[in-house]
């Protein structure tokens, strides 16, 4: 499934005006958290555009789109939290405009969904036709300060309560660090590669085939075990 949003064609990055005072940021009282915001301090991957938090057994991938990186793949057991972080206008949300775009292309290709109400609001529950097989999929939206942050959650996770937890968890406690840099909706924020990780990435560049990403199929990874 092609992970990268289509932009419309009149997206321009938003700035506030001299002389304009910006909105306070809501409190929220938990995450997917914003840089700028209070945040429980735990072990978490520093991807730059995005702090992702790691556990026991935890795999993470990295999803390359051309030279950038624009998400990371969390996969545990026989379950997978793939996230992807877009810039946001300051006063709006755009999850409700996502979430009815991926409903149409979803069903366009042949697929299925419904609405639902999941720990974090509205998401879609979804039946995908991947290589002639069809799978159930979660997709979670989070509108937060000037960004969004959508998770797909696939395998075990999708039917199994106690596997999801695990996932959601994951998501509530990511870090998104939007920076001050004007950007257009929808834009990837782009994420880096940490020091450790960056020999991985340097041997399978070569090996990554763009947008159209399988959350199953490995790539460069950061991997613990305990």
């Amino acid at each position: 499934m092609n992970e990268v949003f289509r932009r419309r064609r009149n997206a321009e990055a938003e700035e506030t005006a001299p002389g304009v005072e910006e909105a306070p940021v809501p409190v929220r009282e938990s995450g997917p958290w914003d840089a700028d915001e209070a945040h429980p301090d735990i072990e978490r991957v520093d991807l730059g555009g995005m702090k992702l938090p790691i556990g026991p057994g935890f795999e993470v991938q990295l999803n390359v789109a051309g030279d950038q990186i624009v998400g990371a793949v969390v996969l545990v057991d026989e379950s997978a939290l793939q996230v992807h972080a877009f810039a946001a206008p300051k006063k709006t949300g755009i999850w409700d405009e996502v979430r009815a775009e991926l409903a149409r292309e979803l069903t366009a290709a042949g697929g299925s969904c419904e609405q639902s109400e999941g720990p974090f609001g509205p998401e879609l529950a979804a039946r995908i036709n991947q290589d002639g097989t069809v799978q159930p999929v979660r997709f979670i939206g989070v509108d937060g300060p000037r960004w969004f942050l959508r998770g797909v959650i696939t395998g075990r996770a999708v039917v199994d309560a106690e596997a999801a937890k695990v996932l959601e968890e994951v998501l509530r406690d990511i870090v998104v660090v939007r920076g001050d840099q004007p950007m257009a909706p929808k834009e990837p924020i782009e994420l880096r590669l940490p020091a450790e990780a960056r020999q991985a990435v340097e041997q399978q560049a070569g090996q990554e085939e763009g947008p159209d990403l399988n959350p199953f199929q490995r790539g460069p990874e950061i991997t613990e075990t305990r």
